[in-house]
């Protein structure tokens, strides 16, 4: 049997608990959906007995942080902020900064989840990588730490053996990309089954998606022709096609749509084909014109006048700076 990898997750005081529980909750997920436990989770503490996190709930500390040792498959760190009227301010304990200085080297690899990459950020675990973090606090990170190279966008970075992710829910797609990594695709994706999430999205992917970045709607039939269209990107999507799908007139249907979603159809269905788009980038190796084809934009041609107008940038480029490693 497979020895588990072990993952130790660091609490402190008014640590955010979906920090904590969401990658939890990963690799528990993982570990039944595997022949075997893969995976071996500990939470580790400045102190032995109970924290109290953000949310007011109180976590069990298995381990002191004196007991951790060498013993680290992955160190995963998630964070804390003191909210104020000006906004939030990552709350960086000398204690915590000087535990993980010690423990990163022993570690296969070191991720962070929110706002912890503050944290790493002062045990100079960051410098000289590109990171991210909560958008809120990302110009403040790039203030404090000049020799990172902050990226507010991404919804994680992997850079090296250390991995930095945006909050609040995206801890779970950094978990998931750590699934991938250990254990594959298949089995990622059959986790991201599990917890009914919306596609298991890339590094590379900004924190603000097509889903997420629409306002609430009131209609649920607009929620569910969104659905289809992620569903459907290499088929018509065109404002005539959408509206007989919603048994509507094509004016009434881009009304409705507007109000719903802060977007016409057509830029909204250009914008989840560039998203998927760049999934293709990120995750595999097929040219061009097989990615365009997929996501929905026919041509080369078209792929390039999307990426220009949406990211500011062409697909190679693009692909270049965010393929996952092998």
């Amino acid at each position: 049997m497979p020895t588990p990898h072990r993952v130790v997750i660091a609490v402190f005081p008014d640590v955010d608990l979906l920090d904590v529980t969401g990658p939890a909750e990963v690799f528990a997920l993982a570990n039944r959906e595997s022949a075997d436990n893969a995976y071996e989770v500990r939470l580790a503490g400045p102190e032995p007995g109970h924290v109290t996190t953000s949310a007011g709930v109180r976590l069990v500390v298995d381990l002191t942080f004196a007991e951790v040792g060498a013993a680290v498959d992955t160190l995963l760190v998630p964070g804390a902020v003191d909210l104020r009227p000006d906004g939030p301010v990552p709350r960086v304990d000398p204690a915590v900064v000087e535990w993980i200085r010690a423990t990163a080297p022993h570690a296969r690899r070191v991720a962070s989840v929110c706002v912890g990459a503050h944290l790493l950020a002062a045990a100079g675990l960051l410098d000289g990588r590109r990171a991210t973090t909560h958008w809120s606090t990302a110009a403040l990170l790039a203030a404090e730490h000049p020799r990172v190279e902050v990226d507010p966008d991404p919804i994680f970075v992997r850079s090296g053996r250390v991995w930095t992710g945006a909050g609040i829910s995206a801890c779970m797609d950094l978990a998931l990309a750590l699934v991938t990594e250990d254990l594959g695709e298949e089995m990622a994706l059959a986790v991201a089954r599990h917890l009914v999430m919306y596609l298991k999205r890339q590094g590379g992917q900004s924190q603000f998606s097509v889903p997420l970045s629409r306002p609430p709607g009131t209609r649920r039939d607009i929620d569910e022709l969104c659905a289809y269209i992620a569903d459907h990107l290499d088929g018509d999507l065109s404002a005539a096609a959408l509206a007989a799908r919603m048994c509507m007139s094509e004016r009434h249907f881009a009304r409705t749509f507007r109000r719903e979603t802060g977007v016409g159809a057509a830029g909204y269905v250009e914008a989840a084909r560039v998203e998927a788009a760049r999934r293709l980038l990120e995750t595999t190796d097929e040219p061009l014109e097989r990615v365009a084809a997929t996501a929905g934009l026919g041509s080369v041609e078209t792929l390039h006048r999307a990426f220009r107008k949406q990211i500011a940038t062409t697909p190679a480029t693009y692909r270049r700076r965010f393929r996952s490693a092998p």
